[in-house]
């Protein structure tokens, strides 16, 4: 069981590379992230290894996690000056997966692991700040019960939304700590009926639970359909990383962001931030809150945002690829929490490749390479060659021109795809549970979401026009029905989808498809490069 102690980063400097396919690819990335002198919080890693034996729950694996996570945490309070469980100056973490080869959404993370009714006071102590504490302490309640419980979000999304109504506020970012508070305690009740048992107030249990959950993730449904669809190793297994927790939700100076080095959609050379101020990073890639780009960023933390800018170019120039980040800001402190190969659209990742060329980034004969990894049949260049009025806009994550057949759920939306009919899937929001609807679909509208989260990021990476954040689009997902700026959408009704600049057209439109001749070009002469 040698090969199962954990890998720690940013604690020792790294002197060696961690390979993904031990250690996956997000405790790699963090590892040459801290070798670049990125700031990122201290972490351990337990590898890839453990993911089959625990399925089988081999007591040899359940040993050597056990044995794990206590080392772990122990040098873990050595590099934070914290202590698991205390009720002083606790130490909470993130427990976080990660593949040899990154799947976006697909896998579990349960965050702000060690609180219980102790270390939240201790929390509040320690940082001056109760609504930090009872507002990462309710986040903690729901994600436990989900991950590990497997409960679902509606019992909690109902409490949530009752106590914004009572408290007459229009969103959870407004809520006291004395409501969160409440909310914390309804919460426990909540997770107690949904999965039948009380979630543990022993940090270590929660810890051990919570890695059991991660790992365990690898079978569930979404994951084996993400990797189905993407052709990766069914075998391979996710890893677990065990991460000092930093709170994006400690106040007006800090926040959670996804950062793109290039536009993921176009392919456009310039740096594309989603952030939200106040929140933890599951609020920008779940897609259920509208959020900002760099400028507010700018406004209000400069600083952080030049950091932002220059770390992105730095691990571009390293990765000689674009790169996809997530960060966290706490109190005015930038924290690099994961970076990855972006997922793109196929026609942006052409254009990618002719520009990281030209700007001699990489050779010619590399991007041949990449270039044969494109699957040229979804290069074409789409747009609408007739004029109709638009009922709505939306916010573009994705370009080109869908027509479809309205479809309110994916179970909906592989039915229309099975019977030869194009579809648009149509959702109050998208969760990484709709992979197999994003498949089936031509486009993708949402009424809530922002540009870099897991849905946009899956429906670009499969090539599907997506447009999220539609503010006059409501659905009514039990009579399959919804409302475009006042005027009823029934299931199958003609919905057609710009891509491009976010118009919401009901009614059939004619689409026009292209080549990008220019870049194609350019591909033909890299491959004469490669045979001569």
């Amino acid at each position: 069981m040698n090969d199962f102690v954990p890998r720690f980063i940013g604690i020792d400097k790294p002197t060696d590379e961690l390979a993904p396919e031990i250690v996956g690819s997000k405790a790699a990335m963090l590892s040459r992230m801290s070798r670049l002198d990125l700031n990122v919080p201290p972490a351990f890693v337990l590898p890839t290894a453990l993911c089959e034996p625990l399925s089988r729950n081999d007591p040899q694996a359940v040993a050597a996690l056990h044995q794990g996570l206590r080392a772990g945490i122990a040098r873990l309070e050595q590099a934070t000056g914290r202590r698991f469980g205390d009720a002083r100056a606790p130490l909470l973490v993130s427990v976080r997966s990660g593949a040899a080869q990154s799947m976006p959404g697909m896998l579990a993370t349960v965050l702000d692991v060690g609180l219980n009714d102790d270390t939240v006071r201790g929390l509040i102590g320690l940082t001056g700040n109760p609504r930090l504490a009872w507002d990462s302490y309710r986040r903690f309640l729901q994600g436990f019960a989900e991950t590990v419980g497997d409960s679902s979000s509606a019992p909690f999304d109902a409490g949530l939304a009752a106590m914004i109504r009572d408290e007459k506020v229009e969103t959870a970012a407004e809520l006291d700590s004395e409501a969160l508070e409440r909310l914390s305690q309804e919460f426990k009740a909540i997770a107690l009926h949904a999965t039948g048992h009380p979630i543990p107030a022993d940090p270590m249990a929660q810890l051990a639970a919570a890695a059991r959950a991660v790992y365990r993730s690898w079978n569930g449904t979404r994951a084996r359909t993400y990797r189905r669809l993407n052709h990766l190793d069914e075998r391979a297994g996710t890893a677990v990383t065990v991460e000092a927790m930093v709170f994006g939700n400690a106040g007006g100076e800090s926040g959670a962001g996804v950062a793109f080095s290039r536009n993921p959609a176009t392919g456009v050379r310039e740096l594309y931030v989603d952030f939200l101020f106040d929140a933890q990073g599951e609020d920008v890639v779940a897609g259920r809150r509208l959020t900002a780009g760099l400028g507010p960023l700018t406004a209000r933390l400069p600083q952080v945002a030049t950091q932002l800018t220059d770390g992105a170019a730095r691990l571009e120039r390293e990765f000689r690829d674009v790169q996809d980040i997530e960060f966290t800001v706490e109190n005015g402190t930038l924290f690099f929490l994961q970076t990855r190969t972006a997922k793109r659209t196929p026609l942006a990742a052409l254009r990618i490749l002719v520009d990281l060329v030209h700007e001699g980034v990489v050779d010619p004969a590399t991007a041949a390479a990449r270039a044969a990894e494109i699957d040229l049949d979804r290069i074409r260049v789409t747009c609408f060659g007739d004029r109709m009025p638009a009922a709505a806009r939306a916010i573009a994550v994705s370009p080109g021109a869908a027509v479809g057949r309205a479809a309110f759920d994916s179970a909906r939306a592989e039915t229309l795809a099975a019977g030869d009919q194009p579809v648009i899937l149509v959702r109050h929001d998208t969760s990484t549970d709709d992979v197999t609807g994003f498949a089936a679909a031509a486009g993708i509208l949402t009424a809530v979401g922002g540009r870099t989260s897991h849905a946009a990021v899956v429906a670009r990476q499969l090539g599907k026009v997506c447009l999220v954040g539609c503010r006059e689009l409501t659905i009514h997902a039990d009579d399959r029905c919804g409302e475009l700026a006042g005027k009823r959408i029934d299931e199958g009704d003609w919905l057609s989808l710009d891509g491009d600049n976010g118009d919401v057209t009901l009614g059939r439109r004619t689409v026009i498809a292209k080549l990008p001749e220019h870049e194609l070009a350019e591909i033909a002469t890299w491959r004469q490069h490669a045979t001569s």
